[in-house]
């Protein structure tokens, strides 16, 4: 169940009064008495895990040590892994309030917030690194292979060499191309997104057979369904260019794209979340984003801490 967008905000600005430490013993009784609601205890939750984010590592030997070791210039990444590995004993590394998988976290490429990258494969093959992506990256006789456990890719395929196929897969599943194509691979939470730009790329799932996905065409898979074929849509490669596109978007939908690419809480207020934006926006300025949404809509941007935003309707005004 969700939690209403105005008790969400109520909580962010509790939040802000509590962490200025110049509450009133007035005011912590009254967010005391605020809080007894099971809704907006929910919604506290989810305030104090956002900000939680924003963290070091951690304040334990594990986060110090790995941590050190991360930013050591005479140390590289797989050397942390390996410290992480012997303190952690295999178990998922508890990183910044959350829990990120392990194989996430040993990926050969990955991303961070608000990063995209590029590069050249072995055989030739273009790929680009989405915002928060980490893949795994093989090349052997057989296939070339690359595992995508969290974010989102773009492929620019060479033609199959020596036979050996492109083969990436999911948490729900393979694609398969043996031809030259250009294609975007995006893991959601459940499903799979596949959008092909050029050339044709099959879908193998236990028990489904082969599904052929041709040049424009797109499809959201689960490990035992393939939804029905539909028009590729070009803002599913536009941020390899660090692009946003916006083609007559909902403000809800667009915001909830841009807060990909930056920390923290981004949202809108239900009254305008059925505004429609249009346009080419730059990934690399998420600031610049927000600034031109309140200059052509009727909206006024409200931040209570660096790290929660939220766009209002350009009239409403209020507080705790």
């Amino acid at each position: 169940m969700g939690i209403d967008y105005r008790v969400l905000q109520e909580a962010a600005k509790w939040f802000a009064v509590l962490q200025s430490g110049a509450a009133s013993a007035g005011e912590r009784q009254a967010w005391n008495a605020w809080l007894e609601q099971p809704e907006h205890a929910r919604a506290w939750a989810k305030v104090e895990r956002i900000s939680g984010q924003f963290q070091p590592l951690a304040d334990d030997a594990v986060g110090r040590t790995a941590g050190a070791m991360l930013h050591s210039r005479q140390s590289n990444r797989r050397q942390a892994l390996k410290v992480l590995s012997v303190l952690c004993s295999g178990a998922a590394l508890s990183l910044a309030g959350g829990s990120l998988p392990w194989r996430q976290w040993t990926a050969d490429e990955r991303t961070a917030v608000g990063e995209v990258r590029d590069l050249r494969l072995a055989d030739g093959s273009q790929l680009w690194l989405n915002t928060d992506t980490a893949v795994d990256i093989a090349d052997d006789a057989t296939a070339r292979r690359l595992a995508l456990y969290h974010g989102e890719l773009l492929v620019d395929a060479s033609p199959s060499q020596g036979g050996r196929p492109l083969l990436l897969t999911s948490r729900e599943g393979r694609v398969r191309s043996e031809q030259a194509a250009r294609f975007s691979l995006r893991q959601e939470d459940g499903h799979t997104r596949l959008s092909v730009f050029a050339g044709a790329v099959d879908i193998q799932l236990d028990g489904l057979g082969i599904t052929r996905v041709a040049a424009g065409q797109q499809t959201d898979f689960s490990r035992r369904y393939i939804a029905p074929l539909s028009a590729a849509r070009a803002e599913h490669q536009a941020w390899a260019s660090g692009v946003l596109l916006a083609d007559n978007q909902r403000l809800e939908d667009f915001l909830v794209e841009l807060s990909r690419y930056r920390h923290g809480y981004l949202g809108c207020d239900p009254r305008i979340a059925d505004l429609r934006v249009v346009g080419a926006f730059p990934l690399g300025d998420t600031e610049r984003v927000l600034d031109a949404l309140a200059a052509t809509l009727p909206v006024r941007i409200e931040r209570r801490m660096a790290w929660w935003v939220s766009l209002e309707p350009a009239a409403a005004r209020g507080g705790v």
